[in-house]
């Protein structure tokens, strides 16, 4: 999966943009679980931002997480 003479050869700016994928990804699968399991914390209106739009919401968030981790490996192949 992770070929570390691949790595290597790749400029700055696509190593940049790999760890800025991945970042990313990380970052919409934390707020999807803030959101479906922490959503005490975050003290959202109830009456304008319903528990189960909340959960959809969540889960099109870790949907879209899994869309572009998958992109990002799929570009990481094709160079």
């Amino acid at each position: 999966m992770f070929n570390l003479n691949f790595f290597k050869q790749k400029s700055p700016q696509q190593r940049f943009l790999f760890i800025l994928g991945l970042a990313m990804m990380i970052i919409y699968l934390g707020i999807s679980v803030v959101i479906i399991f922490f959503h005490e914390l975050l003290r959202l209106d109830p009456n304008k931002f319903p528990r189960n739009y909340q959960i959809a919401f969540a889960v099109v968030l870790i949907i879209y997480a899994f869309i572009r981790f998958f992109r990002i490996l799929r570009d990481n192949k094709v160079e």
